[in-house]
């Protein structure tokens, strides 16, 4: 492997799990999302030229991951006109963790997700899973940076309510976030 593909694999690997999460909500599945990972990756690995500049360089990498979803969502209709179910729940192996209460909460939230509409799911994903700022996911999204900031707040808000209708107590400055440029 050249050098240049070593740093380009080097500078991608802190990213790996927040782009796999993005990709879970995108494809609602453990396994499709692991091949979008993949398949963005190799993109990400064999580009000639890569942002050089960090915040740039992480919305590139989930524009990527968006983009392969959308060619592979295209790729999939074309060859089975099926419609992709935004409402579908991931399917997570519970195993040896069933009392962990740390992943009780996790499934709670991913169901309540699961039940939001695409674009506030989406905006969840890029700023609280993903990390993203709001100005890094206004340029994934191609949308306006104040765009950004009322979805995220609407999605929050429709979040908690969903929560709160299935009887979980949320601690309202958990949902929070430092505001983010």
């Amino acid at each position: 492997m050249s050098k240049l593909r070593d740093n380009a694999r080097d500078r991608i690997l802190p990213y790996l799990q927040r782009l796999h999460g993005y990709a879970q909500f995108l494809s609602r599945d453990v396994k499709h999302a692991e091949d979008l990972v993949q398949d963005a990756s190799i993109k990400v690995l064999t580009a000639k030229n890569q942002p050089k500049d960090e915040p740039a360089y992480r919305t590139w990498l989930f524009r990527i991951v968006k983009n392969t979803y959308i060619d592979a969502y295209r790729r999939q209709q074309r060859r089975q006109a099926t419609e992709i179910n935004f409402n579908a729940i991931d399917e997570i192996p519970l195993e040896y963790h069933v009392r962990d209460e740390r992943l009780i909460n996790r499934l709670a939230v991913r169901n309540a997700i699961a039940q939001l509409k695409p674009d506030h799911a989406e905006i969840l994903a890029l700023v609280d899973v993903g990390g993203l700022s709001y100005r890094e996911a206004a340029d994934v999204l191609e949308l306006p940076v104040g765009t950004v900031m009322s979805r995220i707040s609407r999605a929050r808000a429709a979040l908690l309510a969903v929560l709160d209708d299935q009887g979980i107590q949320v601690v309202k400055n958990s949902m929070k976030r430092d505001q983010r440029g």
